[in-house]
């Protein structure tokens, strides 16, 4: 089943081969017809399944002799809507060569948005590209030796992504991959599945999955789906709106046993939660200029509902298959009412029916429907069509004979294990002759059981007649499985939902029209915002319930979300208009399916294809391009099933480069990572510091005017100066020529004086790291990077991440860019934009570096020289002139200096207003508390390094 390609790597192991295999999903290539659409659908699905043998050998990280150092998974969902990030550190601890696999069991509903991969210092980038594009890159670097092929392995509900190189020994491996998925509500509630088998001991195993829902979080459970012996290590904590639940089992938590060298860990971490809804008109949210409408009211009466069974006994079924099903349809018709009807049909080469029509779902009925089932012997051929259409014929004459109650809800459930043999046995026939015969107020709802099944034809002709599909799993719980399935489709409420905006208010908005809505789900319409003079945003939903005709009304303020988000900062940034782009692109492929002509389905490819490159989802028309230091890898799926995995494509040269740019969750959130502190006793003494908001403040920063303060952990003390400089000037703020970085801050003035003051701010940014010759220059437009040779430049307009030479840049849309060198120092800086016609003020920029930073003895510079913490002493605190600035005397550096107690303003949590941050105030820019005065630490460049004396 699986195909590997060679790749050879001369950076890595020279004159030896590289090995990949990825796995990333992609089945269009070209539309053919007839029995070869068939026999080649059949091979693709029978070489997608994993048999049980290669499930059980799935691990994480795979190799002989190999040392996983690490393996972190982080998942932060927002408004229903997930982005998950896996990442793995790897050494090849053996004495020869080798390959080391990475595999991600990902569910099948998600898009893969990138993958990194960091070899020996090499980094490969993934991008999302065009298929035919990618490939001509591919084809490319494959002339020269330098590609990969991919696979892709399907095992129950999962998609397995797959990872392989060969490296020699002593090599470090670090792997991450990203992937975005909506949740989806079934039973009343969300449930969020991350799939851990790491196969081995990790000295540093983490999850962490942090919620944020709007309206409010109404429970989080997480359910014991690891086994007991890891109930006690699995912690929540929870707001009102948001969550976070982490589990981190140390190495021996992870053993079977006490002295067991095999991991424990193995199965499903499984996170349930629900939201608060405060009425039955939904949810509306607005960002980014796009809405998301989640639809689940609830407290309403259920609608009757009209159901035939249609259940294959052909002779496959004999066995477990048989007796689950059996079990499962007893406990089904116990959930049945009077004011239900229903009737049974199996079918294997002849089809027949428990009763010629419809009967209501009382006890005696529901107990003869039983002892039938129970005596049914599966042998025999499989006519699905004959089964299908006495269904259909079923339903449509109790319709007409106004047997079935007008508001109820009319239902076919097709329970099959196997492709049709006898009778109509082309599925493009029979997809159509059901089309043909349904009506539009039947739904068909398929349960493929097992693998053998050709799930994918159940799931289009479910979908093309207002219904879904679900595949059983032949096991133990196969019984649970179909009632669970049951249970989502057995309480309908409302029928005919029809969500509406006024016009010229939306544009591009998703499935708006629902045949049905059950208890326990939810409806999901989503789509761009348009230009308005009111901040209102409206939505009309008319639904007919039992014996009500509802219509009902949301408004929701275009601006009000957008706020919180930007106070929080614990969201991706643009998480709605990617679960628009989400949305529509499952919509769009579900379209493609049922396309009835080439020119429908070759407009629907190319909208497809536009959706997946402008958001950066791996779609059946995308292909992910990994490239490094002059090397290309190629994810993509076979071009031809007949030809295997390894198909290429004509070599293509004159390509522009790839874009490095590709979507990536954001820092953090600070609601986590900055916890507040208690404020000090000298605090409460003096000043009405109840009014303060303290940040932890294990960081030292430079904001505004600009504003320099010096956390000093020693004291717990913040210490405060400005440096009053002119335009032009570039300022040093850290100087490090042991590990070689300089940051470099140079100033911009205000438009105008102002009380007879011009303010100067930080208006460009650099960070130079000195032994790869590699820059990062941040200014209010544009974040920038050069080593010399190569000029990137990256607008503030996008989430990005970048790693370089050792340099990862990660940029938050319109917020922040952090830049961390080596994994030992990092810097972050704070986009301010202000009013563009304001009279006074100007875009400028913040500096933050935090105190766990690892520098070297020779480090200096505005704030680098406190790495060092000096002698402070602060005495003699005396109210001064203004009552809420007390006044002090302060020791330093053999120095004795007035200073003062006041303000000053963190914007990690509040760029608009600030958190406050109480510190002693030095006068002129920092006399006495900085080396020297402040001049000296003017650079000619932003690549300059401080010259001590």
């Amino acid at each position: 089943m699986r195909c590997l390609l060679l790749l050879l790597l001369g950076l890595l192991v020279p004159h030896q081969s590289c090995c990949f295999e990825f796995v990333i999903d992609g089945e269009w290539e070209e539309d053919v017809t007839g029995a070869q659409t068939h026999q080649d659908h059949r091979a693709r699905h029978k070489r997608a399944t994993l048999t049980g043998e290669e499930q059980e050998e799935y691990e994480v990280v795979s190799g002989e002799d190999i040392t996983v150092r690490s393996y972190k998974v982080e998942s932060r969902i927002t408004s229903r809507f997930a982005h998950v990030t896996v990442r793995s550190s790897v050494v090849n601890s053996g004495s020869k060569a080798q390959s080391i696999a990475f595999n991600v069991q990902i569910p099948k509903r998600a898009f893969i948005s990138n993958f990194t991969m960091n070899v020996n210092g090499i980094i490969f980038v993934g991008s999302v590209k065009e298929k035919t594009h990618a490939r001509n890159l591919y084809a490319q670097a494959r002339s020269e030796n330098k590609a990969a092929g991919i696979v892709r392995a399907n095992s129950q509900d999962l998609e397995t992504f797959k990872t392989e190189v060969h490296v020699p020994p002593g090599s470090n491996i670090e792997f991450e991959l990203h992937y975005q998925e909506m949740m989806e509500r079934k039973l009343g509630f969300y449930e969020h599945f991350l799939y851990l088998q790491p196969g081995r001991l990790v000295p540093h195993f983490q999850v962490d999955v942090y919620i944020y829902e709007p309206n409010g979080i109404a429970f989080v459970e997480t359910p014991n789906t690891l086994g007991a012996q890891f109930a006690d290590f699995v912690k929540v904590t929870s707001t009102e709106d948001k969550a976070h639940v982490v589990f981190k089992p140390t190495l021996q938590q992870q053993r079977k046993c006490d002295n067991c060298t095999s991991s424990a860990i193995d199965g499903v971490f499984s996170v349930k939660y629900d939201v608060n809804r405060d009425s039955n008109a939904g949810e509306l949210q607005v960002s980014d200029n796009h809405f998301i409408l989640f639809f689940a009211p609830s407290n309403l009466s259920p609608l009757p509902k009209n159901i035939v069974f249609v259940i294959d006994v052909s002779g496959s079924m004999w066995g477990v298959k048989m007796k689950q099903t059996v079990a499962a349809m007893k406990a089904i018709l116990d959930d049945l009412t009077a004011k239900d009807n229903f009737n049974i049909i199996d079918f294997n080469h002849n089809v027949r029916c428990w009763n010629e029509d419809l009967v209501p779902g009382t006890i005696i009925q529901t107990a003869d429907a039983k002892r039938y089932i129970e005596d049914i012997k599966p042998n025999g051929g499989t006519n699905i069509n004959e089964a299908l259409m006495r269904a259909v014929q079923m339903l449509t004459r109790a319709s007409r004979q106004s047997f079935i109650n007008s508001r109820s809800v009319s239902m076919i459930i097709l329970v099959s294990d196997g492709d049709p043999t006898v009778g109509e046995i082309k599925l493009s026939a029979i997809q159509k002759n059901v089309r043909r015969a349904m009506r539009e107020d039947f739904s068909l709802f398929s349960v493929g059981i097992g693998f053998d099944v050709d799930y994918d034809f159940l799931e289009r002709i479910s979908m093309e007649n207002r219904g879904m599909a679900q595949r059983i799993y032949a096991n133990h719980d196969a019984a649970e499985q179909l009632r669970a399935f049951y249970s989502q489709v057995s309480s309908p409420l409302m029928r005919k939902i029809a969500i509406q905006f006024p016009d010229d208010s939306v544009a591009d908005v998703t499935r708006d029209r629902f045949d049905m809505y059950f208890s326990g789900s939810e409806l999901v319409v989503a789509g761009r915002v348009l230009p308005s003079e009111t901040n209102t945003l409206t939505s009309f939903t008319t639904a007919a319930a039992a014996n009500l005709d509802l219509t009902l009304q949301i408004d929701a303020d275009t601006t009000e979300l957008d706020k919180e988000l930007a106070e929080q900062q614990h969201s991706f940034t643009g998480f709605a208009r990617q679960m628009w782009a989400y949305l529509t692109i499952k919509q769009l492929i579900g379209e493609r399916s049922l396309a009835t002509t080439a020119a429908k389905k070759r407009k629907i490819t190319q909208r497809i294809e536009t959706l997946s490159l402008e958001h950066q989802f791996v779609t059946p028309l995308t292909a992910l391009l990994v490239e490094g230091d002059n090397e290309r890898l190629l994810a993509d799926s076979p071009r031809d099933p007949k030809h295997g995995c390894c198909s290429g494509a004509s070599t293509h040269t004159g390509l522009p480069p790839v874009n490095m740019v590709y979507a990536t969750p954001p820092p953090l959130p600070p609601w986590v990572a900055l916890p507040t502190v208690t404020s000090d006793q000298e605090e409460i003494k003096i000043g009405p510091v109840e009014t303060i908001s303290n940040l932890n403040r294990g960081v030292n920063r430079v904001d505004d005017d600009p504003h320099f303060i010096i956390h000093l952990p020693g004291r717990d003390m913040d210490v405060c100066f400005n440096i009053d400089s002119k335009p032009g000037h570039i300022l040093n703020v850290l100087s490090d020529a042991g590990t070689g970085v300089a940051v470099n801050g140079q100033l911009i003035g205000s438009k105008m004086a102002h009380k007879g003051k011009l303010s100067t701010y930080f208006g460009v940014i650099s960070v130079y790291y000195q032994p790869e010759g590699f820059s990062v220059t941040v200014s209010t437009d544009r974040i920038t990077t050069t080593d010399g040779r190569n000029n990137n430049s990256f607008t503030w307009g996008a989430t990005a991440e970048i790693t370089q030479d050792g340099v990862r840049i990660s940029i938050v849309k319109n917020d922040q860019v952090t830049i961390t060198i080596n994994d030992r120092i990092q810097v972050m800086v704070l986009l301010h934009r202000v009013w563009k016609k304001h009279p006074v003020n100007v875009d400028f920029l913040g500096i933050y570096l935090p105190n766990d930073n690892q520098y070297s003895p020779l480090v200096h510079g505005l704030i680098g020289q406190f790495s060092q913490e000096p002698d402070v002493r602060v005495y003699d605190i005396h109210e001064g002139a203004d009552p809420l600035k007390p006044e002090a005397t302060m020791e330093v550096k053999s120095n004795i200096l007035h200073v003062t107690r006041g303000w000053q303003k963190d914007y990690r949590l509040n760029k608009k207003h600030g958190s406050n941050v109480y510190c002693w105030f030095i006068h002129n820019s920092g006399k006495g508390f900085i080396d020297g005065h402040y001049s000296d630490y003017i650079v000619p460049d932003l690549s300059s390094f401080l010259q001590l004396p």
